[in-house]
């Protein structure tokens, strides 16, 4: 890393064409990623809002389903990953990520006419299959357009509406609900799925004119791109060491799968992504508490709220680590910080767990509300991912759907085992898990730049 030379001081001066070109990017690219991205999050978590909201008793629920309408969505997610990046190579993005997108707006919205759990589980599946490839597929294209002082940014901008669709799935959904039960008959469950279905059509339209497909094969449909702008982005990419984007080959599969890069890229996202869990139980803690006369120490509102300025808390600090990734041209470390503040995180939620009696509950609340702060790790994994290897784009598709896939693979399992509900808040083995998962993080990306600077020798570009 060079603190003395930062990206604003030595980057390549952009003409008014490039701005031009970078400008367009941002609001017809980005904007289409970032409404889809916060489209299914809502798409993908609203099962457990109509669950309490009605469904329940509507279909007769009274076993595990809700745990296996979950399980089977995160197989499908988990099977459909690289397959779907592979297709992505040969299929325009703009009618592989747009078309998808349309049909699992159209299953979300057949969700609400179904009679029984067996027919959930089908729609399930079909979902997880046709959502899996919306974010490693916009990440992929994102490598494509941006250079690498733009790229972390955009990538952590992506990211963070993860959050976002956090913080306002609830009252939107919450809204449908409310306003619409019982309207021409249906019940505010299945509007909530009506409503979610037509929303995704509607911006998975959009994506057939909004998305440039790659700078070597531009969209024709896309209105916004200006003659001269797909010379301009090879010429981007030349200048910055990338190759242009491939058809994926064997020996480009041979490549990926007998690399180093896949193996210590992957588990890099899985233990960064499961070391920071600790975060999505805040609600759980928030309702153990009690009173001194054994009243909740908040309410039902409440509980569901105050997490609310943990995923803002989320957002901001996503920008922040995307932005000095790209201002201060480094990835490894501001991994390490991240990884260095889930340390102190799970240190003090152990103290609070293991000594609940003499350690005050402060310690408790700062701990839960820091824990929104280490998760950027993502954005800055894959940007590095795009330097470590600017020549094979291939490998770059292949890597980020491989480290998808096996996060999704291990949290199908992991969380139950290391988080189980019957333990809140006082985890036995959650918090020591992610103190051990945080430092196999250090240790990775210290050897990942060790790996870097002695056989790769890459370096961020002006």
């Amino acid at each position: 890393m060079q603190f003395g030379k930062l990206a604003f001081a030595q980057r390549h001066e952009r003409t008014a064409e490039e701005k031009s070109l970078v400008r367009r990017l941002d609001i017809f690219l980005m904007l289409f990623g970032c409404v889809s991205q916060v489209i299914k999050y809502l798409d993908q978590t609203n099962i457990n809002n109509a669950y309490v909201s009605g469904m329940k008793e509507d279909l007769n629920l009274y076993g595990n389903e809700l745990n296996f309408f979950s399980t089977y969505f995160s197989i499908a997610y988990c099977l459909m990953l690289v397959p779907s990046q592979v297709i992505l190579t040969y299929v325009r993005p703009s009618y592989w990520l747009s078309g998808l997108e349309i049909i699992w707006g159209v299953i979300t919205g057949l969700i609400a006419i179904t009679t029984n759990a067996n027919q959930v589980y089908v729609l399930r599946v079909f979902l997880g299959l046709c959502e899996s490839s919306a974010w490693p597929g916009m990440m992929t294209l994102l490598m494509y357009w941006y250079t690498p002082t733009e790229l972390a940014k955009r990538m952590g901008f992506y990211h963070s509406c993860q959050a976002l669709g956090s913080m306002m799935s609830g009252a939107l959904q919450v809204a449908v609900i409310n306003t619409l039960h019982g309207s021409s008959g249906i019940a505010g469950w299945r509007w909530l799925f009506i409503i979610n279905g037509i929303m995704t059509v509607v911006v998975g339209v959009l994506g057939f004119v909004m998305l440039p497909d790659t700078p070597n094969n531009v969209n024709p449909r896309a209105f916004w791109f200006k003659e001269g702008h797909a010379k301009l982005a090879m010429e981007r990419l030349e200048r910055n060491g990338r190759a242009e984007p491939k058809k994926m080959s064997w020996a480009g599969t041979k490549r990926a799968f007998t690399s180093w890069q896949l193996y210590l890229i992957s588990v890099l996202y899985v233990a960064t992504v499961i070391a920071a869990w600790g975060y999505a139980y805040f609600g759980l803690f928030l309702k153990s508490l009690r009173n001194p006369d054994g009243t909740p120490t908040w309410t039902v509102s409440q509980v569901n709220s105050i997490p609310i300025s943990g995923s803002a808390i989320n957002v901001v600090f996503v920008w922040i680590w995307a932005i000095l990734s790209d201002l201060l041209r480094t990835r490894w470390t501001l991994i390490v910080a991240q990884g260095l503040l889930g340390i102190m995180v799970c240190i003090m939620m152990t103290v609070w767990t293991q000594k609940p009696g003499s350690t005050p509950l402060g310690v408790a609340y700062a701990g839960y509300f820091i824990a929104y702060i280490p998760l950027g790790t993502a954005p800055l994994i894959f940007a590095w991912l795009a330097d470590i290897l600017p020549k094979d784009p291939e490998a770059r598709t292949l890597i980020t759907g491989m480290a998808v896939a096996l996060y999704y693979g291990v949290s199908a399992w992991s969380q139950i085992l290391v988080w189980p509900a019957v333990e809140a808040p006082y985890y036995r083995y959650g918090w020591q898990s992610s103190l051990a998962l945080w430092l196999l993080v250090i240790l990775i990306t210290c050897g990942l730049r060790w790996l870097d600077i002695k056989y790769l020798k890459y370096v961020l570009p002006p």
